[in-house]
């Protein structure tokens, strides 16, 4: 089952952990990127989206942007700002938002896993983000950020993670939105062993990064084809993870806001509606209970409950799922959210207030407020082998890009 290996990090020198670690590269604009790090020469977007550093008119896809990332990770080695461990390590990643804390195993998790179904996906990937992420592993020659995964607690894994998180840590510092991160590094050999043993009958679940995993997978197919004689145990056979227990994880909604009503004024689009759903005008902002949707239109909120039956299916169950099936598609007429430029998503970690404003702006014509999918209601449908609508997974707090890099060749 489940292959976790140990493996040499490439992480932030003395005191830099806190001025080199940055939120996910797809998680930022470019303007928001070059303004976190305008002022910082550590920041880890002049890896991860080295095109902050290039004349603004450059391709963020050209090959030059994915070079310039390769050789600022170079020179951050060679000053000094990233070093590697001598030996091959696990660690341990701790975040606390909100008084919550969550930890996760740092380690390398096996290609093959995930070709074979072992590291199971929830979400679709688009062929231009994967190819993104494919030329700049390819290129830079590192994961630069994790793949996040999720695995059923046992008291097992509980117990070994404790002897871990008796170490002091290497790095503890909170972060300018206030979320606390902290990284032990586990060298004792017999402890890795125990937590690389514990994994070895179990399935993984990707929470965030598909098209990173994709991406690692590729890029590894690829250094196999270039070297035949591979044996399985090269760097590019793998690719980093954060592996977090079940109990501990927090999504969030992911709300969605649309473009126009489809042709329709406000009375026909509510119209509409009916056939599917009731309709109350009550001005609750979040659904309060499963299956239960708020629609801001107009300067006003409704909740909105499915007239008939809700499927038993795993996938047909989702809120997400019914609100794709009943209403943006057969009414708003987007068929396909993952290509369609009328919709956007937006993080529930924004708020409400974020769709009101947006709205209120003349932006979007309407919004929808959903409530959040639980991790076991994605680990049902990854079991079942289907795939969610995009977008139905926010996860907070995002894990920092930085703490830990891992060298593929």
């Amino acid at each position: 089952m489940a292959k976790i290996r140990a493996f040499r990090g490439l992480r932030p020198g003395d005191n830099l952990a806190d001025k080199i670690a940055a939120l996910p590269y797809d998680v930022v604009s470019f303007e928001e990127a070059a303004e976190i790090a305008g002022d910082n020469p550590y920041c880890f977007f002049h890896i991860s989206r080295a095109e902050i550093d290039l004349p603004p008119d450059t391709d963020p896809y050209s090959r030059t942007v994915y070079e310039k990332g390769r050789d600022t990770l170079l020179e951050f080695t060679e000053k000094g700002y990233f070093k590697m461990d001598e030996k091959p390590s696990l660690y341990l990643y701790s975040q606390v938002m909100d008084g919550r804390m969550q930890t996760g195993i740092v380690a390398c998790s096996s290609i093959d896993d995930y070709m074979n179904d072992i590291i199971k996906k929830h979400e679709l990937t688009r062929e231009d983000k994967e190819l993104d992420r494919t030329t700049h592993l390819d290129i830079v020659k590192a994961n630069t950020g994790p793949v996040f995964l999720i695995h059923r607690e046992s008291e097992e894994k509980k117990a070994l993670v404790a002897k871990g998180m008796a170490l002091e840590p290497v790095y503890d510092f909170t972060a300018d939105d206030g979320i606390r991160h902290i990284v032990r590094i586990i060298e004792d050999p017999n402890l890795i062993e125990a937590i690389v043993k514990s994994f070895q009958d179990d399935i993984l679940y990707i929470a965030d990064g598909h098209h990173r995993a994709a991406s690692a997978v590729r890029v590894g197919k690829m250094r196999r084809e270039q070297n035949p004689a591979y044996t399985g145990e090269e760097e590019f056979n793998s690719f980093l993870s954060v592996i977090f227990p079940e109990n501990e994880l927090r999504i969030l909604a992911y709300n969605r806001l649309v473009k126009d009503l489809n042709g329709l004024d406000k009375d026909s689009f509510i119209a509409a509606l009916k056939a599917e759903f009731s309709v109350e005008k009550d001005g609750k902002k979040v659904p309060d209970a499963v299956n239960t949707f708020s629609m801001y239109l107009d300067n006003e909120w409704y909740t909105l409950k499915p007239l008939s039956p809700v499927s038993t299916d795993p996938l047909e169950a989702l809120d997400v799922s019914i609100v794709q099936k009943k209403l943006l598609a057969p009414i708003l007429g987007i068929d396909d959210p993952r290509k369609d430029k009328r919709i956007e998503f937006v993080g529930g970690i924004r708020g409400t207030a974020e769709l009101e404003k947006l709205v209120n702006a003349g932006k979007f014509a309407v919004a929808f407020s959903m409530r959040p999918t639980d991790v076991a209601q994605l680990i049902d449908v990854s079991d079942s082998g289907q795939m969610m609508p995009p977008k139905s997974t926010w996860f907070e707090p995002k894990l920092r890009s930085g703490l830990l890099v891992h060298r593929i060749d």
